[in-house]
């Protein structure tokens, strides 16, 4: 094993950390979200869109990936997450090249194929940062990477298509392998930081791997709180994804069709989100913490609903309306990908892993994603892609909001009954 990186401050260990993290996952969006940077226009399979059925494979490909994940990523070592990234991330690529080689419709399956290991790497990634006092600023630069690796990777899949003049079959493969040298460099990065120490331990509680034992009574200890709170984040997540893999509709149905909007729009919704979760750096109660990120995700859904009224009503444009939806969806669903089960975990001092139940969130939270594809495609074909988009957006404004509240207020009572009596962790619990 390579020998760890020590760093002579703070500020430098934060910077490193969050980074190489946010470089990485960056990589990692371009073995993916090739795809849904081109249209496919005129092609169909049994009378259904053939992006449909890609998005839908791929997306199905990677809910799978987040169960599996829930064992594989909650049991990995420290020192092999380098390495399973890597093995997850050159998997994917290979489907990418049987899907450039074999001929429509067949190709198919191998969207499914490229989302199978893929699902995996943000849980892996997440391991190396969670558990430290500077959690809060590493996740939020981790975060923002799937913010901004979205559009920047459509706006690079979109260059390269017009300069280069690969074929859509081949675009997703071709914008993979650009960033293979990136992503060697930046897992070896990742590798090189050192472990939490006693004091992260002491203030954050320390992390381990979780056996299933151990993750079933995790669940059962939280589990009003946990099954209310991912209900919510199933929506979000549904709603996110359709954004995602429907944006070049979404936008032209609106007139804006410029690659670069992608880029600027996420760009802008990565900043103010990287500013607002790292800021939770301040604060070292974990509860309050909670409190705060609680707050932040009403707050989005809030903003979810206004905007699109607003843009209803001609008070917004469409290039504001979509960056104000995107920072209203990106303000409840970025703290759900990890700081706030790391200030879950911290606050009831439970000793676990933060990316065994954000894997397990998003598994629910992409078949909800597949169900909604299914449902817009399948079951309402004849509405457009901007007018399901802004039923959505009411729909998960107040549903989302209502039932992130009940979840807090069910930890906020669970908290105050076990200050006297901290719980413990799933082992010490499993042996009493």
């Amino acid at each position: 094993m390579s020998a760890k990186l020590t760093f002579r401050s703070n500020a430098a260990f934060i910077a490193y950390g969050a980074i190489a993290a946010f470089c990485c996952y960056t990589c990692m969006y371009a073995f993916r979200k090739g795809i849904t940077a081109v249209t496919f226009e005129g092609m169909a399979f049994a009378g259904i869109s053939y992006k449909i059925w890609l998005i839908t494979a791929q997306v199905l490909g990677y809910a799978l990936s987040k169960r599996i994940g829930v064992k594989v990523v909650s049991e990995i070592k420290p020192g092999n997450r380098a390495l399973y990234i890597l093995i997850f991330i050159g998997l994917a690529e290979l489907a990418l090249l049987g899907f450039a080689v074999v001929p429509a419709p067949y190709n198919i399956i191998f969207l499914l194929l490229n989302g199978l290991p893929l699902g995996m790497v943000y849980g892996t990634v997440l391991g190396f940062l969670e558990g430290r006092r500077q959690t809060d600023a590493l996740v939020a630069g981790l975060t923002a990477s799937f913010i901004f690796a979205s559009g920047f990777v459509k706006t690079v899949a979109l260059l390269i298509k017009q300069s280069w003049g690969v074929s859509e079959f081949w675009l997703p493969f071709v914008t993979g392998l650009l960033f293979v040298v990136p992503l060697l460099v930046s897992t070896w990065l990742l590798a090189k930081l050192p472990p939490p120490t006693i004091e992260d331990q002491v203030q954050r509680t320390e992390r381990k791997p979780m056996n299933r034992a151990e993750r079933r009574q995790f669940i059962s200890t939280f589990s009003v709180g946990l099954v209310t709170l991912i209900i919510s984040y199933v929506l979000l997540s549904a709603f996110r994804d359709f954004r995602d893999n429907f944006a070049p509709e979404i936008l032209k149905s609106v007139g804006i069709t410029d690659p670069a909007i992608f880029t600027q729009t996420e760009t802008t919704v990565a900043l103010i989100i990287l500013v607002l979760m790292g800021a939770l750096q301040l604060v070292r109660d974990n509860f309050q913490a909670f409190r705060l990120i609680n707050y932040v995700m009403i707050g989005a859904a809030v903003l979810v609903g206004i905007s699109t009224w607003l843009f209803q009503q001609g008070m917004l444009s469409p290039g504001v309306w979509f960056t104000l939806v995107g920072l209203g969806l990106y303000g409840g669903y970025v703290p759900c990908n990890g700081l706030y089960f790391e200030r879950l975990v911290a606050s009831f001092r439970y000793v676990s892993t933060v990316g065994f139940i954000v894997t397990l969130a998003d598994y629910y939270g992409y078949m909800g994603s597949v169900a909604v594809l299914l449902y817009k495609n399948f079951g309402q074909p004849d509405i457009s892609f901007l007018n399901f988009f802004m039923y959505a957006a009411y729909g998960v404004s107040v549903i989302y909001g209502v039932l992130v509240l009940v979840s807090f207020q069910y930890f906020q009572k669970k908290y105050s009954s076990t200050l006297a009596e901290p719980v413990q962790s799933s082992s010490e619990q499993i042996a009493r």
